[in-house]
């Protein structure tokens, strides 16, 4: 079955950084976009990024473009994200998905807390 495992959540200051991990397993890794979304406290999950299956064409919501990169190893099954320059707003649980023939998957989330 279709596993996402995040990692590398954590507090941290505004202006820090922090480089989340996706560990996949339960399908072909290499076949399919993978993405981020996060879920803000009292705020509904929103897309944070997204990268081609062979880690080209990478996409980013306009409040990660400039700041987030999103990246993958096919070789590993696992996809990061690296966050720079992190801001109270970013303060939220991250989740990688992937959509795999019409239906989303869910990892169980990481949170990440940005506060001095």
């Amino acid at each position: 079955q279709v596993q996402l495992v995040e990692s590398g959540g954590g507090l941290v200051q505004p202006g820090g950084s922090l480089r989340l991990s996706c560990a996949a397993s339960g399908f072909t890794f290499s076949r399919y976009r993978m993405n981020w979304y996060r879920q803000a406290p009292g705020k509904e999950r929103e897309w944070v990024a997204g990268i081609s299956s062979g880690g080209g064409p990478r996409n980013y919501s306009e409040s990660a473009k400039g700041r987030f990169a999103i990246s993958r190893d096919n070789a590993k099954s696992t996809q990061y994200l690296q966050m720079n320059r992190l801001e109270h707003e970013d303060t939220a649980v991250y989740y990688c998905n992937v959509e795999i023939a019409y239906q989303d998957y869910w990892g169980q989330g990481t949170k990440v807390t940005v506060s001095s």
